[in-house]
């Protein structure tokens, strides 16, 4: 646009204005004298003196002008199942597409250089006579008269640009006025810098860049988008007329731009009227410097001003259900060093846009997660405020393949204050990439604690304590020493009483009792490094936390974290961070480079095979068979579902060998319980993520397959065995520190009738001397000393056994001996001798008497 000097009013000209109008044109003409002895510009005669020392000012001028890059658009792309590309939302400070000159019209170029610079491919950056003929009429008092070239209002442009990405306001504002205040001072640097451009640059490319930087208006920048906005085509393809209004708006864009009807520097003036007069006044010029015939001429003369204003997309709420993915590409972009060392950096970087950007987000999963979720969760709900959120990452590779959430997305308040369906919270990601500050993930955290079990040596048919209790005494901690939970009594869900479930059982049956019987045997802060190894977070930035409770899923974690540790335990143990963009090109379409995911072994293959095998039964006969029996193609699958405190929250997590997908509702409030819950369409709340995970994972199924997960090794199923110590006549304590030694458990059964002292061990279940699994709960017994032991009285006299069994019953019963010797003796006993017996009870005697000779009827 044209650069003017400050205009004064004729009509109120004093001498001491007019003396510093004369001044003004005496310094313009001292320039000129400048451009005269630099030999650059035509002849013009001026006064020595004032050549020679605005000489001295000029050549100390800066001639070098470094033109960065411009702002454009950036573009987010995904792929569809073509594999081709697919645009989620565009997004730009400056509206500007930069393209080459064989991509501008010819009839742009021609009005440009028409309305704006005639003698263009004469000069040498500074059209002089333009420049004379300006000043004299300024002075003159005939009005403002613009006399920057081409070139000049191009260097004005960049030094402008210079200034927009500047954040901070007051010095955004002081690089701006010096870049634009009507100035001599200016006025000569930007000739300057403009006869430096010149000889940097052919011409051709100077007016494209000039076409490419100047403002149209807006945010709209450069002709390419001029054209796409104003009239839906591209430079390319401009019409004569079309041509011409686009280059009329450069000269005052307020004025003559073709979005605003009425021009608000006139509230009564009809904006395309003045379009037309500007747009009419080129043509005129195009004519007189021969660029159109007459006929071209006389028709865009008569052609209305029509413009089609075609909004362009900007930011991600253009992407509709892709929204929050697309949220979380540009938090990378802005978060990610890759991008630039520092955030103000990058949001530079950013801001100056021009990226096209590839990612990860496979539109057939999407698609299916947004169908699904639209289906089984709504945006609003009379029962309460829920959340849905999908979460797919593949694995072995970190890519993230679908993020979908029940939530219409907007970043504006405005917009947010109108209903419960808009959100501006990523639900699936941690808060500083624009997520909530995180779910408790429930029992699906459990296979941490199962990773841990098998780490130290502990097997799947292993078992632990497994009864409810109201103290369950010291944890181990070695990060913080040994700790307690006064209190702590979790139940379960169903409310399983077992009491000495396996490892492999409480993962199948999500026994939280039996988890907190493992944990019992571990290390609290070994589970929280297993944790960590998958990559888990608290989606808060805080350090995950470690005490009983945390076992059972009470951290607050991001579903996209949950999606990867997942994927990592599918991996054969090794875990890969998240990534979303597979490529990026620059401005200048070079491939730039990308965030890498790292990939970790978090836990052995062996061990990783022992946590697959168990999460393989969730499967097939646990808590996730509901998802597995919808999913088609059924390839082997891995699994655990999740119920948070009070049912607030409800999960399905789990993976095939090749996708791993976490899908939850939520309570975005946290005070919604979903039990006996129904939605408005009549399905039960907590049973909505059986519904939408097999939706997912068919299609994940169907596209990348899915193979077999290793099978474990005989030592990490079967329990080690171990024979159970003999440990009666001892006391309680005794007895229990001699089982937990040799790696068993002890419960206490209580008071039983025995013969050993009052208070001792009276014998144990399993028996002492039997081999049974290790890990497994021996029952101890306690003697209450009430039982006497029966002495042996076979062989002795009727009269001495009775007297030897003295305190008990004794009933006699006589059969005939063949033996004369046994005769009148005990033959047999019952009860035994050594049999433990109340006093008083009954014991039978059998006495031998006098029967038959061998061979003798008696």
């Amino acid at each position: 646009m044209s650069l003017t000097l400050k205009s004064m009013s004729a009509k109120k000209r004093t001498v001491s204005g007019a003396l510093g109008g004369f001044i003004g044109f005496v310094a313009m003409s001292a320039v000129a004298g400048v451009l005269v002895t630099a030999a650059i510009t035509p002849a013009i005669a001026v006064s020595g003196m004032a050549a020679t020392n605005t000489i001295n000012v000029f050549e100390n001028l800066p001639d070098y002008l470094a033109i960065d890059q411009l702002s454009q658009k950036s573009n987010i792309y995904a792929t569809n199942k073509e594999k081709k590309t697919v645009l989620l939302a565009s997004f730009y400070d400056q509206n500007r597409v930069e393209v080459e000159s064989d991509a501008i019209s010819q009839f742009a170029k021609d009005a440009a250089i028409a309305g704006e610079d005639p003698r263009f491919y004469e000069h040498n950056g500074v059209d002089l006579q333009g420049t004379v003929r300006a000043t004299v009429k300024t002075v003159s008092g005939s009005g403002t008269q613009g006399g920057s070239s081409i070139t000049q209002q191009y260097v004005k442009n960049v030094l402008v640009q210079k200034c927009e990405v500047i954040d901070d306001k007051e010095k955004h504002d002081a690089c701006y006025d010096t870049a634009t205040k009507t100035t001599p001072d200016r006025k000569l640097k930007e000739m300057r810098l403009a006869i430096g451009v010149e000889k940097k640059y052919e011409k051709d490319d100077i007016l494209r860049q000039y076409l490419n930087i100047t403002g149209f208006g807006g945010t709209v920048y450069g002709i390419e988008a001029a054209s796409n906005y104003y009239f839906g085509t591209t430079a390319a393809k401009l019409t004569l007329p079309q041509a011409a209004s686009l280059v009329a708006i450069v000269n005052h864009p307020v004025k003559f731009q073709l979005d605003r009807p009425k021009s608000e520097t006139n509230g009564a003036a009809n904006g395309y009227a003045a379009n037309k007069d500007r747009r009419d006044y080129i043509l005129g010029e195009m004519l007189k410097h021969k660029k159109i015939s007459q006929k071209d001429h006389d028709a865009a003369i008569k052609t209305a001003v029509e413009p089609k204003i075609t909004e362009p997309s900007t930011g991600c709420q253009t992407a509709g259900s892709s929204a929050y993915f697309c949220d979380y590409v540009a938090k990378k972009l802005l978060n990610d060093p890759t991008f630039g060392e520092d955030r103000e950096t990058r949001l530079l970087n950013f801001r100056r846009g021009g990226y096209n950007v590839y990612t990860t987000l496979d539109l057939d999963l999407q698609v299916a997660a947004i169908d699904t979720m639209n289906k089984h969760v709504p945006k609003v709900w009379s029962g309460g405020d829920v959340g849905g959120v999908v979460s797919s990452v593949q694995v072995g590779t970190g890519r993230v393949l679908a993020m979908v959430q029940n939530k219409d997305y907007s970043q504006d308040p405005a917009v947010q204050a109108t209903g419960r369906n808009y959100s501006g919270l990523n639900y699936n990601t941690d808060k500083t990439e624009g997520g909530s500050l995180g779910f408790q993930p429930g029992s699906t955290y459990k296979v941490f604690t199962l990773g841990e079990w098998l780490k130290e040596g502990h097997t799947l048919n292993e078992r632990a304590d497994s009864r409810r209790k109201a103290d369950w005494g010291t944890f181990q901690d070695s990060c913080d020493g040994p700790i307690s939970f006064p209190g702590f009594n979790p139940r379960n869900d169903q409310n399983e009483g077992g009491s000495n479930y396996s490892a492999l059982q409480s993962t199948v049956g999500s026994i939280n009792t039996g988890f907190i019987g493992m944990a019992k045997k571990l290390d609290l802060c070994g589970i929280k490094k297993t944790a960590e190894a998958f990559g888990v977070h608290r989606a808060d930035g805080k350090d995950l936390e470690k005490g009983a409770s945390a076992v059972l899923g009470t951290n607050e974690v991001a579903p996209l974290t949950m999606a990867v540790a997942f994927a990592g335990i599918a991996n054969k143990g090794k875990t890969c961070s998240p990534v979303v963009i597979d490529r990026i090109t620059g401005p200048g379409g070079d491939e730039l480079p990308v965030p890498k995911s790292k990939c970790t072994q978090s836990v052995t293959p062996d061990v990783a095979a022992g946590m697959t095998y168990a999460m393989q039964r969730v499967m097939t006969d646990g808590t996730g068979r509901s998802s597995n029996y919808g999913t088609y193609p059924n390839v082997p699958m891995i699994g655990k579902t999740g119920t948070t405190d009070g049912a607030k929250d409800t999960w399905m997590s789990g993976a095939s060998s090749k996708v791993a997908t976490v899908v939850g509702v939520v309570s975005v409030t946290g005070t919604l319980s979903q039990r006996k819950q129904h939605f408005d369409n009549g399905e039960q709340v907590s049973l909505a993520r059986h519904e939408m995970w097999p939706d997912i994972m068919s299609v994940a199924n169907a596209k990348y397959g899915g193979e077999s997960f290793p099978e474990p090794t005989f030592k990490l199923i079967q329990a080690p065995q171990a024979t159970v110590p003999d440990v009666r006549g001892k006391s309680m304590d005794e007895a229990r520190a001699i089982l937990s030694g040799a790696g068993f458990d002890a419960v206490d059964g209580g008071d039983v009738d025995s013969e050993m002292p009052a208070g001792t061990v009276a014998g144990t279940d399993p028996a002492g001397g039997t081999r049974t699994a290790r890990g497994s709960t021996i029952t101890i017994f306690t003697s209450n000393g009430q039982l006497k032991i029966l002495p042996d009285v076979v062989g002795k006299t009727e009269a001495e056994a009775t007297a030897a069994l003295a305190g008990f019953k004794v009933n006699k019963k006589e059969e005939a001996v063949t033996d004369p010797s046994q005769v009148g003796k005990v033959i047999s006993m019952d009860p035994g001798a050594g049999t433990g017996m109340k006093s008083g009870g009954a014991v039978t005697i059998v006495v031998g008497k006098l029967g038959a000779e061998p061979g003798k009827k008696p």
